[in-house]
């Protein structure tokens, strides 16, 4: 029987094999760009190292509504599949510290992420990294008015390094579909009818 470690390397060598070409005698993680009803989603290794995704959304809400769930910060592990747990929350001048615990099939146990999150008044939400199992994160929502302000066009960057052994072209793949997922839950909450608008 085979040991865990050799399993992981089998699965892995086998992902490389199917998801990754050789280009310029590099691997490069393939396109990871989606089109639905409008959004685009880019998803590339960084050279530094890391991993940065780009997105153009479209929610049928109007930018108050999404700006809102967003900004529950009490209620972002309901935004995503993979599994993760609100650990603590605390918001004073306008910062509201997140405290979070994820799980993920990719990493063995269970890993922190504390991120300062701001919101501007041009409705841009910035997430930045304060400490935890991960060497980067930057997270940016910013919301434009769009068909006279009854839908929202919301432009989306992430920068993640997770301090871990797993490849970051790994962590791309696993990226882009969880943030499809997240993209899905999201376009269904702002059509909720819950709260106020901001």
């Amino acid at each position: 029987m085979r040991s865990s470690g050799s399993r992981r390397l089998a699965l892995v060598s086998t992902l490389l094999a199917s998801t990754c070409a050789i280009v310029g005698g590099e691997m490069a993680v393939p396109s990871a760009a989606a089109s639905t009803d409008s959004d685009e989603l880019q998803v590339r290794t960084e050279p530094g190292g890391g991993v940065r995704a780009t997105a153009k959304v479209v929610f049928d809400a109007k930018p108050g509504v999404v700006f809102a769930v967003l900004t529950d910060y009490a209620h972002w592990p309901e935004l995503f599949e993979v599994r993760m747990t609100l650990a603590d929350l605390k918001v004073q001048d306008g910062i509201a510290r997140i405290d979070l615990r994820i799980e993920h099939a990719l990493l063995p146990g269970e890993r922190r992420l504390v991120t300062d999150s701001r919101a501007a008044t041009d409705r841009s939400i910035v997430t930045d990294l304060v400490e935890g199992d991960f060497k980067r994160y930057h997270r940016v929502w910013t919301l434009h008015a769009a068909d006279g302000g009854v839908r929202t066009l919301a432009e989306f960057e992430l920068l993640v390094a997770i301090d871990s052994m797993v490849p970051d072209w790994l962590v791309a793949i696993a990226m882009r579909r969880e943030l499809e997922s997240h993209f899905r839950i999201v376009k269904k909450k702002v059509l909720e009818p819950v709260g106020a608008e901001k």
